[in-house]
C-alpha cells in the first residue's frame, strides 16, 4: 500500500537506531550495472563525515539484477535502506516512496543513472546548511541530445512562469531540502511531477548550485512523446486555470484571424473572379481544430487526475522492503 504518513520527527529512530544527520534518497530503474559504483562513490564521499547519514534506494521495478545488488549492499551495510516496488510506477512516485521514509533533517535527492556525481554532495549540503531550504542543482555542461534539452528549456520555462520562482533547471533530481520544507508537499508529490517545482512554489527559500553531468550509459527514457506529456502536466498542474485561459487566447486569435483575413480580402480581392475563399477559409478551420486538440488533450490530463483520485489508486505498491 502506498506510505502517505508524514516524515518522521528528526529524533525518531528506527528500530532503536537514531535519526541520521543525512539522508539521501536514490531512485533506481535497471541500474545494476552503475549501482555498485553509485554505492561506492557515495560512501567514499559521506564517509569523512561530519555527519551520519543513511542511503534509502527504491527500486522502481526493475527487470534487470538490480534487487539482488541491492540486497548484497542491504547485508554488509546497515545504513542502506531499500524499497522495491511491484512494477514500474515513474520516478516521481519513487521519489516520494524515499522521502516519506527519509528519516534526518536535511534530504539529498539523485537518480541512480550516474549522470550526477556522488562527489557534489557536499556541495548541496553546504547551500543547505548556509540557511536555505532547497540547494536546486543546476546541470553544467549537459550531456544530452537536443532533443532532450529543448523541450527541457521550454518545460523549465513554464514551470518559471507558473512557480514565479528564477532557477533554471527544474528537471535536475540532484537536491537538497530541509525536511521541514518538504513535509507540507508530501500530499502532493508522485501525483504531481517535479517535486523540485512543488516544494519551492510553497515559498522555500532556494538557491542553485553547479553540479556536473555526465553522458548516460544506454538510452534515456524520456522520448519526445513522454516530454510532451510532461509539458501537459506541467499546465495542468502549475497553471492556475489554462482552460480559461486558453478559450480567451483561441477566441481572440481567431476573431483576428478572421478579421484579417476578411479585411485582406475586401481590400485585394474585391470584383476578383478567383478569390481563394476557400484557402483562406481552410487555414482558419485547420489552426482552430489544432487548438481545440490542444484543449481536448488538456481537458484528458484533468480528468485522468479525476479518474485516479475518486478510484482512490494508490501512488504506488510495494514488493519488499529492507
Amino acid at each position: 500500500m502506498v506510505e502517505t504518513r508524514v516524515l518522521e520527527d528528526t529524533h525518531a529512530t528506527d528500530g532503536g537506531v537514531p535519526a541520521p544527520d543525512l539522508s539521501v534518497v536514490i531512485t533506481l530503474f535497471n541500474e545494476a550495472a552503475t549501482l555498485g559504483d553509485l554505492y561506492r562513490r557515495t560512501v567514499e564521499t559521506l564517509e569523512p563525515g561530519p555527519h551520519s547519514y543513511e542511503l534509502i534506494f527504491v527500486d522502481d521495478g526493475s527487470t534487470d539484477a538490480t534487487f539482488s545488488v541491492l540486497e548484497r549492499l542491504h547485508g554488509s551495510d546497515p545504513r542502506v535502506r531499500v524499497v522495491r516496488f511491484k512494477r514500474n510506477f515513474g520516478q516521481h512516485p519513487a521519489m516520494h516512496a524515499g522521502l516519506v521514509r527519509a528519516r534526518g533533517p536535511i534530504v539529498i535527492t539523485m537518480d541512480g543513472d550516474l549522470q550526477n556525481a556522488p562527489e557534489d554532495i557536499p556541495r548541496l549540503l553546504e547551500a543547505v546548511e548556509a540557511g536555505n531550504d532547497v540547494a536546486s542543482g543546476r546541470r553544467q555542461a549537459r550531456h544530452d541530445s537536443w532533443g532532450r534539452t529543448l523541450p527541457s528549456r521550454l518545460i523549465n520555462g513554464m514551470l518559471r512562469r507558473f512557480t514565479g520562482v528564477a532557477i533554471s533547471d527544474f528537471g535536475c533530481a540532484f537536491n537538497a531540502y530541509r525536511r521541514t520544507a518538504v513535509e507540507p508537499m508530501l500530499g502532493s508529490i508522485g501525483k504531481q511531477k517535479f517535486t523540485k517545482a512543488l516544494v519551492v512554489s510553497g515559498g522555500a527559500r532556494v538557491v542553485e548550485v553547479d553540479v556536473g553531468h555526465a553522458p548516460r550509459q544506454g538510452p534515456s527514457r524520456y522520448s519526445p512523446l513522454r516530454l510532451t506529456r510532461l509539458a501537459l502536466h506541467v499546465l495542468a498542474g502549475f497553471w492556475p486555470q489554462p482552460i480559461q485561459w486558453i478559450g480567451v487566447a483561441l477566441g481572440i486569435v481567431c476573431s483576428l484571424l478572421a478579421l484579417g483575413l476578411g479585411a485582406y480580402g475586401i481590400v485585394f480581392w474585391v470584383g476578383e473572379s478567383n478569390f481563394p475563399g476557400p484557402l483562406f477559409g481552410g487555414v482558419l478551420v485547420l489552426f482552430v481544430l489544432g487548438v481545440q486538440g490542444f484543449i481536448l488533450a488538456l481537458v484528458g490530463e484533468y480528468l485522468g487526475r479525476i479518474q485516479r483520485d475518486v478510484e482512490g489508486r494508490p501512488l504506488y505498491t510495494i514488493d519488499r522492503e529492507l
